[in-house]
């Protein structure tokens, strides 16, 4: 207090001490956070010790999840599903952030979780190893394709086959918000050679003669059917099957997806499979096709 008084009394009259924001208090940084989204805290958080302390705390941090995160813990570092544990004890709400925001694996590893960095929002990836695909163990068919261009490094590769389809199901407590359900898809067969990026379009064949049919279905009656062509080769499109609404956060909603083109009077090929994957509605990384209804 002697500090301040002297500072005041050496000042000149008439002139007014300006606060700089160094002396903002730390809890008065914090509100201001609230209003931030993750990467913004972080660079805030840098700016000073009051940011740097308000940054750590758990109420700022708090909001910014989601609401039934404590679920999503019990699937960290190996948790079974459903069961109370996980590493969520003693960790603070930012470094719970910090680890939901990196892919959280369940289901031996077929199927994956994440928050999206920036505004903590849910996503979900399921591998074509936990799809049912119809004559995926004859190898006259289809074969699993290491690659560096899958989430989950392996992809379904459809050489031939008369009857395709692909289904699916989830059953999971998803964060409260609508959700659009993608099939990640390529057609074509791509390699890299001499470090460039080729995709060979020999095996491409079927897919002109009728559409693909997509459709899905949740356990509260939400459901969608759409049709598209699968006519541009050579990079990964996400094809929209529907959307979604989680209203309820603490109540699992089970999905039944498929993909499926049947018409068994011509066969179909050269198609890659990688996944479903499962985003807050608008959230769109990549390229999207939206089916027609």
């Amino acid at each position: 207090m002697g500090a301040g008084a002297s500072d005041l009394a050496g000042m000149e009259p008439g002139k007014v001490a300006r606060a700089g924001l160094g002396e903002l208090p730390e809890l008065c940084a914090a509100e201001v956070l609230l209003y931030l989204d993750a990467p913004d805290i972080c660079r805030l958080a840098r700016l000073n010790r009051a940011f740097r302390g308000a940054a750590a705390a758990d109420f700022v941090w708090e909001t910014k999840l989601p609401e039934n995160y404590g679920y999503l813990m019990r699937f960290v570092d190996g948790a079974e599903e459903g069961e109370r544990g996980g590493k969520s004890s003693g960790m603070g709400k930012k470094d719970i952030y910090a680890r939901l925001a990196r892919p959280v694996q369940f289901d031996d590893g077929k199927r994956e979780f994440w928050l999206e960095k920036s505004k903590g929002r849910f996503c979900m990836a399921l591998s074509s190893k936990a799809l049912v695909i119809t004559g995926i163990d004859d190898r006259r068919y289809w074969v699993h394709t290491p690659t560096t261009e899958s989430r989950f490094h392996s992809i379904a590769y459809l050489q031939q086959i008369w009857w395709f389809e692909v289904v699916g199901e989830v059953d999971f407590c998803f964060p409260a918000g609508t959700y659009s359900l993608y099939f990640r898809l390529h057609l074509g067969k791509s390699s890299t050679r001499f470090g460039r990026r080729i995709c060979s379009s020999e095996q491409i064949h079927g897919w002109d003669k009728k559409p693909a049919k997509f459709q899905f279905s949740t356990s509260d009656g939400q459901h969608a059917v759409s049709q598209c062509y699968l006519d541009e080769p050579g990079s990964w499109i996400l094809y929209h099957v529907g959307d979604f609404v989680a209203s309820n956060s603490e109540k699992p909603i089970k999905l039944k997806f498929s993909l499926a083109q049947i018409d068994c009077t011509h066969t179909k090929g050269g198609l890659c499979v990688d996944s479903v994957l499962i985003y807050p509605k608008g959230f769109e990384p990549e390229r999207v096709i939206r089916a027609q209804k």
